[in-house]
C-alpha cells in the first residue's frame, strides 16, 4: 500500500515553519488560513482540512500519515478514518496521558487533552464539531504514560483503557483482529535518544526497543493509519532527534511504499 503523508506545519493554532522543510514533493501541506477567533476554532480549520485529507487518502486506497506539530491532529485523524467507515484500535505511544479534562487539568492545557477527548470525556467541542463518535474505551491502549498528572491518573485507573506502561509489552499483548491506528508522540523516548522536545520525561524506551515493537506491528498488517507528533524544531540544533524519529516512523509503516500516484 502506497503511504500518502499529510504534513500539519502548526503547534496547536500557531505556525511552525521549520516543520515543513521535512516535506518532500508528493506530501500534502495542511497550511490554512486561521481566522481572527478562538485557539479552539483555529485548530478545527486544521483539523477540518485534515479529516478531508485522511479520507481522500483512504478513498485511494493509500495509507494516511499525519506528521503534526501536537497531538489534538489526532481529532482530525480520528474524524477522517470514522468518515471512511473504520473504527480501529487505537494505540497511543506517549510520555504523558493526554487524558486531562478541565476537571482533572493542573495547567488548561489544550495539548493535555485529546486522548481524553477522543474518548468522550472532558473537553468536546473539536470533536462533535468535526462530528466524531467516541472511541470505545477498550479500545484504546496508551502505552508507556509515565508522566501522569495526579488526577489525570486517576481518571485512567477508573476508565476501561489499556494502559501498558512498557511499550514492549506489546509484543506479547493480543491485538485481535480490529485495524489499527498508532498514534506516536516523539517525546516518548528517552531523552537520551530524543532531546528536542519541549515537555521532556525522564526515563522512557530508548530508540531501538521502539524499533523493536513498531516492526512488530507493522508486520500485523494492520494498521490503517499512523500519526506523529514533532520533536521541537527550535531544540533540534544537531537534527538528531528528527533522523531519530523519522527513521522510527520508517519501521513503523513496514514495508509500505514512501511516495503515491498523483
Amino acid at each position: 500500500m502506497q503511504t500518502r503523508f499529510i504534513l500539519t506545519p502548526y503547534f496547536l493554532d500557531q505556525a511552525l515553519p521549520a516543520l515543513e522543510e521535512l516535506a518532500e514533493p508528493n506530501w500534502h501541506i495542511n497550511r490554512q488560513p486561521l481566522p481572527e477567533a478562538d485557539v479552539q476554532s483555529r485548530m478545527l480549520v486544521l483539523h477540518a482540512a485534515l479529516a478531508h485529507q485522511v479520507t481522500a487518502a483512504l478513498d485511494a486506497n493509500h495509507l494516511p500519515v499525519s506528521i503534526a506539530g501536537d497531538c489534538c491532529a489526532t481529532i482530525g485523524v480520528m474524524a477522517g478514518l470514522q468518515r471512511g467507515g473504520l473504527e480501529p484500535t487505537l494505540i497511543w505511544f506517549d510520555a504523558h496521558g493526554d487524558f486531562n479534562t478541565w476537571e482533572t487539568t493542573p495547567s488548561g492545557f489544550l495539548g493535555g487533552m485529546p486522548l481524553a477527548m477522543l474518548a468522550g470525556l472532558g473537553e468536546q467541542t473539536m470533536p462533535q464539531a468535526l462530528g466524531l463518535r467516541p472511541i470505545a474505551q477498550e479500545r484504546i491502549i496508551l502505552t508507556d504514560g509515565r508522566d501522569l498528572d495526579p488526577r489525570e491518573q486517576e481518571l485512567i485507573a477508573g476508565s476501561d483503557l489499556v494502559h501498558l506502561s512498557d511499550p514492549l509489552d506489546l509484543l506479547d499483548y493480543p491485538l485481535g483482529e480490529r485495524p489499527l491506528y498508532i498514534h506516536f508522540d516523539v517525546d516518548i523516548l528517552n531523552p537520551l535518544d530524543v532531546p528536542a522536545v519541549s515537555y521532556m520525561a525522564a526515563g522512557g524506551p530508548r530508540a531501538e526497543a521502539l524499533a523493536q515493537v513498531f516492526r512488530h506491528l507493522a508486520q500485523t498488517g494492520q494498521i490503517v493509519a499512523v500519526s506523529l507528533s514533532t520533536w521541537n524544531p527550535k531544540l533540534d540544533t544537531d537534527g538528531r532527534s528528527q533522523e531519530r524519529c523519522m527513521n522510527l516512523l520508517q519501521e513503523l509503516l513496514g514495508a509500505t511504499d514512501s511516495g503515491e500516484d498523483a
